[in-house]
């Protein structure tokens, strides 16, 4: 059983999984169990090169920043489990208790968070009753997202970058993945207002 299940690992699931990996020190977050289905063949990154990202070197090609933030998650917060080369076919269930079928295994979650691409061939079952078109796509590119409030889909349902409504750019994706670990935080801390930050200012 997950507590967090994150869909997709491109720009927004990584950036909400390393933000949650981040915070697991905090006293509500230390015994949560969060998982990342990293199957992200179709990725807009791969092909992606970027001159303009804040914080990132110009010329960085889309392919090595995918290949390097898994690494980095592995790296720092290896308590999030990587579950690559499996694809979500299913979702079923509520929240506190949803089951997520992939093409080669079955997982249990209490929260849930898609973070996968725009395109119109999202077809994961049980989720495909909130497509709507994109508002911020051109109609003639026949993008989708799900349709949310402020990232919530449904009770336990999040969904984060282009497929929650943004445009595709690198830095809102990534901000949109931050908020709702931001959002799942503040669900673990009782409803207080939390997010986490690393410092170099000696602890108190």
């Amino acid at each position: 059983m997950f507590d967090v299940l994150i869909i997709g690992g491109g720009v927004s699931g990584v950036s909400c999984a390393l933000v949650l990996g981040s915070a697991l020190q905090k006293p509500y977050a230390n015994d949560k169990k969060i998982g990342i289905l990293t199957h992200q063949k179709a990725s807009s990154l791969q092909d992606a090169l970027f001159n303009n990202a804040y914080g990132i070197p110009a010329g960085t090609l889309g392919k090595d920043l995918m290949e390097n933030s898994l690494q980095q998650l592995q790296e720092l917060y290896p308590e999030v489990t990587q579950l690559p080369n499996e694809k979500v076919l299913k979702v079923e269930g509520n929240a506190g208790n949803f089951t997520i079928t992939t093409n080669k295994n079955n997982y249990t979650a209490n929260v849930i968070v898609v973070g996968i691409g725009s395109a119109n061939t999202f077809a994961i079952e049980g989720l495909t009753e909130y497509i709507i078109p994109h508002k911020k796509a051109m109609p003639e590119k026949n993008r989708i997202q799900l349709s949310n409030e402020d990232h919530l889909v449904a009770e336990g349902i999040y969904v984060a970058g282009t497929l929650a409504g943004h445009r595709s750019q690198l830095a809102i994706a990534a901000g949109s993945g931050a908020a709702v670990a931001t959002d799942i935080l503040t669900l673990w801390n009782d409803g207080k207002q939390s997010q986490h930050h690393d410092s170099t200012r000696p602890k108190l």
